[in-house]
């Protein structure tokens, strides 16, 4: 039997009113996450994900997977083993978000937003349109590679300024010699919603 489908299978789930409810799992899984469509796991002993998604979520498992086949063999974006009706096997990537990154005070360096603009550059190139680009899903690997998750967005047809209104940010703000490098985690939740309800600046172009 495919072991990737057999422990798909092995992951119940609830729907329990707007949320979905983690009932149970394999024991050759190990829960490291839940997103806003998706939980997700290690499978132990190796070095990649199940990437699991909630019922109601389907259509999203299918449209990540024809992402990730297009972006097939980049360096910046985990591979995809299999692909299933609810579920997407792709690699663990190993490091801190940029998210992280500031909560730790961990270096952003220039160097890192223009391996994010190849990469997303390079998405453009296989034909996508890469959208809702934002801290919590770069990540800066265990070796100072940059990796970008959560690829869901990336063939939508609007035009996502949240990247350009990161790096504005960055060259704005971070760069400074005495803006602070760490930030609590309550500042960087702060901000994020006040974005998210537009009552931050937004940048337009690439």
């Amino acid at each position: 039997m495919n072991t990737y489908l057999a422990l798909a299978e092995s992951v119940r789930m609830i729907n329990k009113g707007t949320h979905s409810l983690l009932i149970d799992y394999d024991d050759k899984l190990e829960f490291i996450g839940k997103g806003r469509s998706a939980y997700v796991f290690k499978i132990k002993g190796t070095e990649v994900v199940l990437k699991m998604f909630f019922p109601d979520f389907a259509a999203v498992a299918k449209e990540e997977a024809l992402i990730y086949q297009a972006l097939g063999g980049l360096e910046y974006y985990p591979s995809m083993y299999e692909a299933g009706e609810n579920y997407l096997v792709i690699d663990h990537v190993k490091g801190s978000t940029l998210f992280q990154c500031l909560q730790k005070g961990m270096p952003i360096t220039e160097h890192h937003l223009q391996e994010v603009d190849r990469a997303l550059q390079l998405a453009r190139d296989r034909g996508l349109n890469p959208s809702d680009i934002h801290l919590r899903n770069i990540l800066i690997t265990d070796t100072g590679a940059i990796k970008i998750i959560d690829v869901a967005r990336y063939r939508q047809q609007k035009d996502c300024t949240q990247w350009d209104d990161l790096k504005n940010a960055f060259y704005v703000y971070y760069t400074r010699k005495y803006f602070p490098k760490k930030m609590p985690l309550v500042l960087l939740n702060t901000v994020a919603a006040l974005y998210k309800r537009k009552m931050l600046p937004h940048y337009g172009g690439h």
